[in-house]
């Protein structure tokens, strides 16, 4: 006989990776961590294979774990789709976007204002994240939509939204450079497409450069530049108003194009398509050059 798999359980088991914590998990859902290992241990039994290992103070999913997972999502949702279409009450269902934190002052709140009018019972989770913990997320089905910076001519994954030129950045008082002076540098933590940019850009044109700050956030970037520490690398949408553009004033090099994408996950349900479907329009309209 195959074996019944308790929804609840399989509930736990789509917090606890989504959340990266089972201890996170048990909280969210209103059980004790003690019931949620009790669930654990009796998928695994039910299974006949281990699904999880731990690791350092948490447990994560083993190959067999992975594919329980995926599993696990489409039964809650089919589950609490059925619920709620039989007037029956559920616990409110999670949608998780993901987008560069460039985006943060208009198109994220736009999206939520549009998506939120038809959808009034549903919780939004919004992660921001470079462009590699994006794509990790939604190919984990840990995220239900992102829009990602690719490479200009990457082509392949995603829809593509739309091109964006890169600019070099700094600060409106920020002096010129000597003619011999290595090139300052704002960067993002490693991995990062525009430092990756950058670098190649500056290395192809022989010019010299150091790095002078290195920030794993755009808030961070910005107040670099406001201390007028060195020139960064970033398209011109939603820039503060004392950033400017200097790539011409400073005599630096032409830089090549950047391409915004939308990757979806391949388990969204109705609300997390819906939800992408606002993300995407909202991305065209404030985003898209014109």
């Amino acid at each position: 006989m195959n074996p019944a798999f308790d929804i609840d359980a399989l509930r736990a088991v789509v917090a606890g990776i989504d959340l990266r914590s089972f201890a996170r998990a048990a909280v969210e859902l209103g059980r004790s961590q003690s019931a949620i290992s009790m669930q654990l241990k009796k998928l695994e039994q039910q299974a006949g294979v281990q699904l999880f290992v731990r690791k350092g103070r948490g447990l994560v999913p083993t190959e067999a774990g992975e594919a329980l997972a995926a599993y696990a999502r489409r039964i809650v949702a089919l589950n609490d789709e059925a619920a709620r279409a039989l007037g029956a009450a559920v616990t409110s269902e999670t949608v998780r976007l993901g987008l560069p934190q460039d985006f943060f002052d208009d198109v994220m709140p736009a999206t939520l204002s549009a998506f939120a009018g038809a959808h009034p019972d549903v919780h939004v989770e919004v992660r921001a994240g470079p462009n590699h913990t994006l794509g990790d997320e939604i190919r984990a089905g840990r995220l239900d939509g992102a829009i990602v910076f690719f490479p200009q001519g990457a082509g392949g994954e995603g829809e593509f939204l739309c091109e964006l030129p890169m600019h070099w950045l700094a600060h409106n008082a920020f002096e010129g450079l000597a003619a011999q002076e290595r090139v300052p540098l704002v960067l993002f933590d490693h991995p990062c497409l525009f430092r990756q940019a950058t670098l190649a850009t500056l290395d192809q044109a022989n010019r010299r450069w150091r790095v002078a700050v290195t920030t794993p956030s755009l808030p961070g970037i910005w107040g670099a530049l406001r201390s007028k520490l060195g020139i960064a690398v970033r398209t011109g949408h939603g820039l503060p108003d004392d950033i400017v553009c200097a790539g011409d004033h400073l005599g630096l090099p032409s830089l090549p194009a950047i391409e915004l994408r939308m990757l979806r996950s391949q388990n969204a349900t109705p609300a997390a398509h819906a939800l992408c479907e606002a993300l995407h329009r909202e991305t065209i309209g404030r985003v898209a050059p014109r």
